[in-house]
């Protein structure tokens, strides 16, 4: 390992209470420029390397701001991690939502290529919703593993329908997607059947004025399937105040979304399946078995057990606060959860102790987990076993 590596490792260790070594720091809050940290996503590189993003809060921990999106590498497992390094910005306004993803099917990149796909804004959420700002979308490529970085491509037209001045004089303008954003988390690619190498990020938007209970809400995911050259929009989830969201490959081809409810008159997650790799959805529903306080959480696949696919999912199981990270895992394309796994918990009843995850397969038994801890502190990576 490099020195500096090292160095940055044990210097944000020295920062941590003893409680937190069980987890290992990637982004601790008022360091390395940054006065606070939110949003994680992670990748694994070709090569094992595995890829922590966040969004790095110049100024504060509020959503809008001067916000950059921030990146660190490890080439241990998560034991250690490099320093920073900026990916994306948008001056002194908001870049966030990052949603990594690796092109594994693209012929002209055989060592596959990485996505960076990400929002920039110009004003708070709440004033955006009131059509007062503007909510974009872009990507960055890498063709290095995050080395180097390609200029930034904006498909905000492709895959968002903001209102547009010089449309239709009858377009109906309450319609119009005024707050915007990815995921938060990975986005992913189809490995087999009819999608195979479709990329797929899932998202979500407020249409028209805002509306009480956040029911101007609904989730939806874009494509492509010519490694970046045009995309492609979803159907709209049907359940108003369906919101960020996270999305994973089934088998026979089919895609498993699953979103946050923001109404929060129900506290679980919910789930819609697609037969058409992410187009339209076949059936919508709230999986009781995945309880939620009205926060993000994360899917993947990790692997084959027959006929199904088996599955992760990471989020802060409470129904009354962000607390109680769990990791759960499904051998049946998520119709049950048969293995769960605590991660951290708090022990005093901290507010907000653990929030937003982010999970990626390191190895044939492990899992990464990369997530906010303590009240926002520290984004920190934790490795399970989930064999055992």
């Amino acid at each position: 390992m490099k020195f500096p590596e090292r160095l940055t490792t044990l210097f944000v260790l020295c920062l941590l209470p003893f409680s937190l070594i069980a987890q290992i720091p990637v982004f601790v809050s008022g360091t390395e420029g940054f006065k606070s940290f939110r949003i994680p996503a992670i990748v694994r590189a070709g090569n094992g390397d595995l890829l922590a993003f966040a969004e790095g809060r110049v100024e504060g921990a509020g959503d809008f701001g001067d916000i950059d999106i921030v990146m660190k590498r490890s080439s241990d497992g998560g034991k250690t991690w490099s320093g920073i390094s900026t990916v994306a910005a948008y001056d002194k306004l908001q870049a966030g939502n990052p949603a990594p993803v690796f092109d594994l099917s693209d012929p002209a990149f055989p060592k596959g290529r990485l996505f960076l796909f990400y929002n920039t804004g110009n004003n708070h959420e709440n004033e955006v919703r009131k059509g007062k700002g503007l909510r974009e979308v872009w990507y960055k490529t890498s063709a290095d593993a995050g080395v180097t970085w390609s200029e930034p491509v904006n498909i905000t037209t492709q895959v968002h329908r903001p209102k547009q001045p010089d449309v239709d004089p009858k377009y109906n303008f309450s319609e119009d997607w005024r707050s915007y954003a990815n995921t938060p988390g990975h986005a992913m690619q189809f490995v087999s059947g009819k999608y195979k190498g479709r990329i797929y990020v899932a998202a979500n938007h407020s249409a028209g004025d805002p509306k009480p209970h956040s029911t101007d809400y609904q989730a939806h995911g874009f494509y492509t399937d010519d490694h970046g050259k045009t995309f492609k929009l979803s159907e709209t989830i049907s359940f108003e105040g369906s919101n960020e969201s996270t999305a994973a490959e089934i088998s026979g081809g089919r895609l498993m979304f699953n979103a946050r409810n923001q109404k929060g008159d129900v506290r679980a997650r919910i789930v819609a399946v697609s037969e058409d790799g992410g187009e339209k959805w076949d059936t919508t529903y709230f999986d009781h078995n995945l309880p939620d306080p009205v926060c993000e959480g994360s899917i993947i696949t990790i692997g084959k057990n027959k006929s199904k696919n088996i599955l992760a999912f990471s989020n802060a199981a409470d129904t009354r606060s962000r607390d109680n990270l769990t990791l759960r895992i499904s051998f049946d394309d998520g119709q049950t959860w048969t293995k769960q796994y605590v991660i951290d918990k708090s022990t005093k009843g901290e507010k907000d102790f653990t929030a937003y995850s982010d999970i990626v397969k390191t190895g044939k038994n492990t899992i990464g987990v990369l997530y906010e801890r303590d009240g926002y502190k520290a984004i920190v990576f934790k490795s399970v076993d989930w064999r055992k």
